[in-house]
């Protein structure tokens, strides 16, 4: 795993992180048709997103989730990967070590 900090705004104070993290091969985490790969967007708002997201027509993956690193909501596009949408704690810290994913 990969963790990238960052700051935004428009004073540069908000922080964030960026995260890049290898699976093992035959995980199913990303779907159960074995995809090699999901992409996770940060959002402010997760009900908002998945209310829309399913006015669309998007399936969803998964219940929302619900942990001190934040909540968490799956769809499927069309093509049948799952999306992950991930919305922080008010009050988040990123990690200081890798947390295991599975």
């Amino acid at each position: 795993m990969a963790l990238f900090t960052w700051r935004s705004g428009k004073d540069g104070k908000a922080k964030g992180a960026t995260v890049w993290s290898i699976f093992p091969p035959d995980t199913k985490y990303f779907g159960e048709d074995g995809a090699p790969f999901m992409i996770n967007y940060r959002v402010k708002d997760l009900d908002g997103v998945l209310a829309a997201l399913r006015a669309e027509g998007s399936k969803e993956a998964r219940k929302v989730e619900e942990s001190e690193y934040g909540r968490f909501g799956w769809i499927t596009d069309p093509e049948g990967h799952r999306i992950e949408m991930w919305e922080p704690p008010k009050t988040y810290r990123p990690p200081e070590r890798p947390n295991e994913m599975e």
